[in-house]
């Protein structure tokens, strides 16, 4: 089982090596749109859509390996101040009853529309625009499936090494 956790963080992990990437090219898009805009009078509507599709790819994608270094939003009432033990048990409810069962109602819920958009092949959201919505919306499944596998993963790593807690990520 460690050895599919490992290979789990190996995906979330190279899946976040090239997604990162989109950060920098969104900057430099936005900026050849400002310019271009401002500077030429020159408008797109499918430049302005391409930094949507980065922005959606970049967070979307590196959902899983935010979830595996442990840097996602935590709403910390009371777990930094509680034992290692009780931390533990917190993220193994959390993994079992509230993010799996959440993932799996996403992927479960928005697979109809993504599979609608893919048979139709839908169009842009503004004229003019990107013609690959259905792109986009493959996005949430994929999305689901990351975090989904890096969230058992991590259940893994917290029920077979319980002395270890955190190390694993």
């Amino acid at each position: 089982m460690k050895r599919i956790a490992a290979g789990i963080d190996r995906i979330n992990t190279s899946v976040a090596h090239v997604v990162r990437w989109l950060a920098l090219l969104m900057v430099l898009i936005q900026f050849v749109i400002v310019l271009g805009r401002y500077v030429f009078g020159v408008n797109s509507i499918a430049a302005q859509e391409s930094v949507l599709y980065l922005h959606a790819t970049l967070f979307m994608l590196g959902a899983g390996y935010t979830l595996l270094v442990d840097k996602h939003v935590r709403v910390d009432v009371f777990y930094s101040k509680a034992s290692a033990q009780t931390q533990r048990r917190i993220d193994i409810f959390g993994h079992i009853f509230l993010l799996l069962p959440s993932m799996a109602a996403l992927l479960y819920w928005s697979w109809p529309s993504v599979r609608n958009s893919w048979a139709i092949l839908e169009g842009p959201i503004s004229v003019g625009g990107i013609e690959a919505v259905f792109l986009m919306k493959s996005l949430i499944p994929l999305f689901c499936i990351l975090v989904m596998l890096q969230s058992l993963s991590l259940l893994v790593g917290l029920i077979s090494n319980p002395a270890e807690d955190k190390a694993h990520t």
